[in-house]
């Protein structure tokens, strides 16, 4: 084993979060860690990494195990995002500055030899641990992760989500021993989690992932273990799989306590007639009375089985589109959007009907984000018009869902300003959002992003909305409450459009997909698992178009090159005229060669 928990103890705000806990991390595994917001999988890495004590119980780490722990919450950093991923190699960049101290050692007759000995075994060393590839492996983990942009930036002046990638990228490049990932796929696009998958599968360490992200999990890992009520369960396979394992097991549990039940109440009614016989004898028959005692002491012994939950509490969400809109709800002509010369939609044009379903799918940067904001007013368009149609009413599920609003206010408070109800009423709806008793008078500053989400989506329930506008849905919920959207999703009688980066979510709740490129929309009738195919197509058809931009751009400009070393020379050339020296004939013929010269190249070119 490389690490093992064993009847851990955890107390956090007075409640009892685990109270026997056993865990292990066998080397070379790949394990899913899931369970609801809450449950303590987080806390779990922290008591591996230390970052956190238990209260009771050990934990066993095996002598010399290197650990890569990836939080939610990013690094803090001096520096460029280039010398932060160049701190995974501090290792390297020491035998680098030992080997200059023994070049110059060198140089010393009578140190050379003993330097030269050293300095060729610290050389092999420093080949061995791949420093002559630290360059190229930054740069194949930055092309995978997309994060080559933010290389050069200060990683101070980056986002938390830009700080969290590069943070993933440093822990890849480190190679420990064992992985601890803490939902690695929330601020990364589809090809980046894609080129994570492929790479994680090649990973020679241990390997244990939170993550809400069913596909990703599946792709990624061969065991899940299961944290439920401070107790962990492990199932053997990917999550697919471990979902059907669940619940055959929860049914094959339910069916044996309901066996047990029954066999109960036979010994408590045999119990019950053996007292009644034995009252009823003349005189009392002591016989039975022991019996009865001898069955109630068995009955004491028997191990009660807990009855199986097979109906968790989840949210109870029920999108209702009160008023039908008409049957053009949007339409967007040639919007064009730019930021600093860099065209993020060019020319953009859409149109939804009533009850489309449509995702908007792209990389990072392209423009996702702002095309849904410019839609909701929050950004003006450069160029074009966007209209709604007649009887619309738009609900927008930002991915902050809760920007803007009064942290200090209370939850129940926020409810109400949105939704017109009593206290009470307020209480029994939010109850159905897995609100319960004290938690509807937190602050909004507490809620966590499941929470803030959450609440947007009781707010949406009772608005009567019948165009959804949603960015990125999904990055905040358990897995549970992911379904439980995507059900009220597919029974919603609206139209919705929708940015997100779960492979799983888009194929279940978007038969019509539209890819944006190079600021446009490409779409397509079919899920994103059918139509990927065609996004590869544009992709490549656009890095070519790119590509062949760039040469022409790069001959422009020699063209141009030729053309000022022309007139330059003709300049020269003019103000040599008219001298007879020697010299001067000389350096005139060489002038005019050079122009000669210049104008065959430029010709050619």
């Amino acid at each position: 084993m490389n690490i093992t928990l064993k009847k851990v103890y955890k107390i956090i705000g007075g409640k009892v979060l685990f109270e026997s806990l056993n865990f292990d991390i066998i080397e070379g595994q790949k394990l899913g860690l899931v369970g609801r917001n809450g449950c303590g999988k987080s806390t779990l890495f922290r008591l591996i990494t230390k970052e956190e004590s238990i209260d009771g119980g050990d934990i066993f780490i095996k002598k010399g195990l290197s650990i890569g722990y990836l939080k939610q919450i990013p690094d803090i950093y001096e520096g460029s995002g280039r010398e932060y991923l160049q701190q995974a190699f501090l290792h390297l960049s020491e035998m680098m500055d030992e080997m200059k101290k023994l070049e110059e050692a060198m140089t010393d007759p009578e140190q050379m030899e003993k330097a030269l000995l050293k300095y060729g075994e610290l050389q092999d060393r420093f080949a061995d641990s791949g420093g002559y590839e630290m360059d190229a492996m930054i740069e194949q983990v930055a092309n995978g992760l997309q994060i080559s942009e933010m290389l050069d930036q200060p990683f101070t002046h980056l986002s938390g989500g830009e700080k969290t990638k590069l943070s993933l990228g440093k822990i890849l490049l480190e190679k420990p021993d064992v992985l601890l990932l803490d939902e690695p796929t929330n601020h990364l696009d589809l090809h980046a989690i894609e080129w994570l998958e492929h790479y994680l599968k090649q990973y020679q360490g241990s390997v244990c992932i939170i993550s809400h992200d069913r596909e990703f999990l599946d792709h990624t890992v061969q065991t899940i273990v299961d944290l439920e009520d401070g107790e962990c369960e492990v199932y053997r396979g990917n999550y697919s799989s471990f979902e059907k394992q669940k619940e055959e097991k929860l049914l094959v549990e339910f069916h044996q306590f309901q066996e047990q039940q029954k066999k109960i109440k036979k010994m408590k009614e045999a119990i019950r007639r053996l007292r009644q016989w034995a009252n009823e004898a003349n005189p009392p028959n002591e016989k039975l009375f022991k019996k009865a005692k001898s069955m109630e002491r068995a009955l004491e012994r028997m191990e009660k089985l807990e009855r199986p939950n097979l109906d968790p509490k989840k949210m109870n969400l029920e999108l209702t589109a009160e008023g039908r809109s008409g049957n053009d709800v949007l339409a967007v002509q040639g919007v064009s959007k730019s930021y600093e010369r860099r065209q993020v939609l060019d020319d953009l044009n859409l149109t939804l009907k009533y009850k489309d379903r449509l995702a908007i799918v792209g990389t990072n940067g392209s423009g996702k984000s702002t095309l849904l904001k410019i839609l909701m007013k929050q950004e003006a368009e450069d160029r074009g018009e966007v209209r709604l149609g007649s009887s619309v009413t738009i609900g927008y599920l930002a991915q902050d869902p809760l920007h803007g609003v009064d942290e200090n206010q209370r939850l129940i408070d926020h409810f109400r300003d949105q939704i017109i109800v009593t206290e009470g009423q307020a209480r029994h709806m939010l109850a159905a959002f897995m609100f319960y008793g004290y938690d509807v008078f937190q602050k909004i500053s507490r809620l966590s992003g499941g929470e803030r989400m959450r609440l947007k989506l009781a707010v949406f329930m009772h608005k009567g909305i019948n165009f959804l506008v949603l960015d990125e849905p999904t990055n905040h919920l358990d897995i549970e409450s992911q379904q439980v959207l995507e059900e009220a999703l597919q029974r919603f009688e609206g139209t919705v459009i929708g940015v997100s980066h779960d492979r799983h979510f888009l194929n279940e709740c978007f038969p019509e997909t539209a890819y944006l490129v190079a600021g446009q929309l490409h779409r397509f009738l079919g899920t994103y698992k059918e139509t990927r195919h065609e996004w590869e197509a544009i992709l490549e058809k656009s890095a070519e178009a790119k590509a062949a931009s760039v040469e022409a751009t790069s001959e422009e400009k020699d063209h141009r090159s030729y053309e000022e070393q022309i007139e330059e020379l003709e300049l020269q050339l003019e103000q040599a005229a008219g001298e007879d020296s020697g010299s001067l004939k000389a350096k005139r013929s060489h002038i005019q060669g050079k122009i000669d010269h210049l104008y065959k190249l430029w010709i050619e070119n």
